[in-house]
């Protein structure tokens, strides 16, 4: 975007001149509002009313494109891709909200759309390629596309969150935050052996002991920071709601083969819960506590 130029002066009339006034240039139409009648809204919170100090975030739980948007320019089959959504997640999601009683906030629409899980200047915010796939319906967008984005998509979902973390402050609770996402069994052609990821920065009170306790299952290849590395900062959810304010918080990635159908997210809703239980239960997790970065 063009930004208006620092150095623009103001001309003064000639003398015995009359001054020129410039015409006022038209105004722009406002764009019309991207989610109509028949959209799914872009949040659905589940157990609104849940008095546990849990928060579950499901970034990429759909794969719905708003209409006015059409396909992308992609096909169905690569909308049923991982490229679109983390296939399974939200069934998992709603499971766990179910075991706990939980809020659950599950995103409304395909990553493709905006990915909520992104902060906003991150060039795969709105991606023109995903593995591999170009995404036509992405290509050239002006800065009033994204923000019709923003505003319709990302801001609800990102509000929704916060709103559940202030809820839970305001009523003298310290929220811990657990986020869920899948992941493919390969990308761009290796394989990869983890069953489960868990992604974590700094604050440990969560991921190390869920580790532990997965591996002593001894039925699963247990990811410490794999398949992804939850040591960044690329503003994603968790970095947005939970690190900065020293909530305790873990990024579950469970391998999408596993929990793309019903009944492996029950599966795997039992074996997470297993692990998360006796964590959970602990009154001494509910605190803020700020790990800094070595």
């Amino acid at each position: 975007m063009t930004q208006p130029s620092s150095e623009s002066r103001s001309r003064q009339p000639a003398e015995h001149s009359r001054p020129v006034t410039s015409p006022t240039p038209p105004r722009a139409a406002p764009a019309a509002p991207l989610l109509g009648p028949g959209d799914p809204p872009p949040v659905t919170v589940l157990n609104p009313d849940s008095e546990r100090p849990l928060i579950l975030v499901c970034d990429h739980a759909a794969r719905a494109i708003p209409k006015a948007l059409g396909d992308l320019g992609l096909n169905d089959a690569q909308l049923s891709r991982h490229i679109a959504w983390d296939i399974g997640a939200a069934a998992l999601t709603r499971r766990l909200a179910g075991r706990f009683g939980a809020t659950a906030v599950l995103s409304g629409y395909s990553r493709l759309v905006i990915d909520p899980n992104r902060a906003l200047d991150d060039p795969t915010a709105i991606p023109v390629v995903s593995d591999d796939v170009v995404i036509p319906g992405n290509r050239a967008l002006d800065a009033a596309e994204v923000q019709r984005r923003v505003e319709a998509i990302f801001a609800p979902y990102q509000s929704a969150i916060a709103a559940e973390v202030a809820r839970r402050r305001g009523r003298g609770q310290v929220p811990a935050i657990v986020s869920i996402h899948s992941f493919t069994p390969s990308m761009r052609g290796v394989a990869r052996p983890w069953h489960v990821g868990i992604l974590w920065d700094h604050d440990p009170r969560i991921p190390v002991p869920m580790i532990e306790r997965l591996r002593a299952d001894g039925r699963w290849c247990v990811g410490d920071n794999e398949p992804y590395s939850g040591r960044t900062t690329l503003g994603g959810t968790v970095e947005t709601h939970a690190t900065p304010a020293g909530l305790p918080n873990v990024l579950v990635e469970v391998r999408q083969d596993l929990i793309a159908l019903p009944e492996g997210a029950a599966l795997w809703a039992d074996v997470l819960g297993d692990a998360l239980e006796p964590i959970l239960a602990d009154p001494g997790l509910y605190q803020v506590k700020l790990f800094p970065r070595e």
